[in-house]
């Protein structure tokens, strides 16, 4: 059965409903109400890159997703929640007929996504329309949240205010006098890349932008080394930056590399080999994870927790805690989202009126040794 509809951008949120069946208590710590309506037995879902050159960054949401659900469920085995995902690997064109899929599912009551920007531009108005609540631990442009889908929402900072924190370490931390911004031409890695070129200013000593997927980095090298650059800021995610500052070293380059939280992964010094990496700087709104998360993580998904890990988790516990107060409709639900103001394994949690997150404190992590120092970041906002 399909969900109705709430069509025209600025629709009342009144008109979004989920119809869901009766099951379990009708108590509101099972995850029902008064009335019999329940979200017992229905789903999460979880939209972003499963597998894919970025398919490691959406592993790490979806395992969030699983530890949080783990939890809840063992806490409340008599109203489970499950999770399904649906695998979009990044891509803007494939994420919108995967939105169609999750709206017309009835057993879907909320949605931890989408994992990267351009999906969410690619499907926001989707879920908007079909009164879906949405919460996205990972994407970043600053137009998302501008486009008034009163049910979508992030639990990180935008890139503007990674942007204005990368391009300050890079002149005040790091020295630079001369910067080079590349960007891979998506939504995010624009979007980020933008707000560091206007931050450094008269610093900036050139741009270009390359292809998703392009391996051959030699001419963009060449246009590095010709400007004179003491430094190189890369917006795109961790396949072609790996690549970029592996082909900068191996060109003579021995200025600073500094990359965006798309490129904060292991899987970066995997791409760019343990040489080439050490001394790169990967800037993450994201706090590392408390002492005991990873542990945790570990024990249900049989894999170490990264970027995003603890995100999505707040994120999905978010949901859990609207359910066990009781909120089963789409509406009931979304409002419990707006006005929640918790503190969460990623930190403080409250969203402005665009589902903006009201406070978020950007960190700089760094490759030494030819490994992602994940615990030791060094906060630049």
């Amino acid at each position: 059965m399909r969900r109705n509809k709430v069509f025209g951008v600025g629709a009342a949120v009144l008109a979004l409903s989920l119809s869901v069946t009766a099951c379990g208590s009708d108590k509101s710590s099972n995850g029902s109400d008064a009335k019999g309506g329940s979200v017992c037995g229905k789903n999460i879902a979880f939209l972003g890159a499963l597998t894919g050159d970025a398919g490691a960054l959406g592993q790490n949401m979806l395992g969030g997703v699983k530890l949080a659900l783990d939890e809840y469920n063992k806490a409340n085995p008599k109203c489970t929640i499950g999770v399904k995902p649906f695998d979009s690997q990044g891509n803007p064109d494939k994420a919108p007929d995967l939105a169609t899929q999750i709206v017309n599912d009835d057993t879907i009551v909320g949605l931890v996504g989408p994992g990267f920007s351009g999906e969410s531009l690619a499907t926001g108005k989707t879920f908007y329309e079909a009164g879906l609540p949405s919460i996205s631990p990972s994407a970043t442009n600053v137009t998302i949240t501008q486009q008034k889908w009163i049910t979508w929402h992030r639990v990180i900072g935008n890139d503007e205010a990674q942007g204005k924190a990368d391009a300050g370490y890079l002149l005040n931390t790091a020295g630079a006098t001369k910067v080079f911004v590349v960007d891979d031409g998506q939504d995010y890695s624009k979007g980020l890349a933008g707000f560091v070129k206007s931050g450094v200013g008269d610093k900036l000593a050139g741009q270009d932008q390359i292809s998703v997927g392009q391996t051959d980095m030699s001419a963009v090298v060449t246009s590095i080394k010709a400007s004179g650059a003491d430094a190189v800021f890369y917006g795109g995610y961790y396949a072609e930056a790996g690549l970029l500052v592996k082909q900068l070293r191996q060109g003579g380059f021995k200025g600073t590399f500094m990359s965006g939280d798309g490129s904060e992964d292991p899987a970066f010094v995997k791409a760019a080999g343990a040489q080439a990496a050490d001394g790169a700087v990967l800037s993450a709104p994201a706090a590392p994870a408390p002492a005991d998360f990873n542990a945790k993580y570990k024990a249900v998904n049989n894999a170490d927790a990264g970027l995003y890990s603890t995100q999505a988790y707040d994120a999905a516990n978010i949901f859990l805690a609207a359910f066990k107060d009781g909120k089963t409709s789409a509406k009931d639900i979304n409002d419990f989202i707006g006005k929640y103001n918790g503190s969460g394994a990623s930190g403080p949690i409250a969203f402005d009126d665009k589902g903006d997150i009201t406070s978020s404190t950007i960190y700089a992590y760094f490759v030494k040794g030819g490994k992602l120092d994940v615990e030791h970041p060094e906060a630049i906002k």
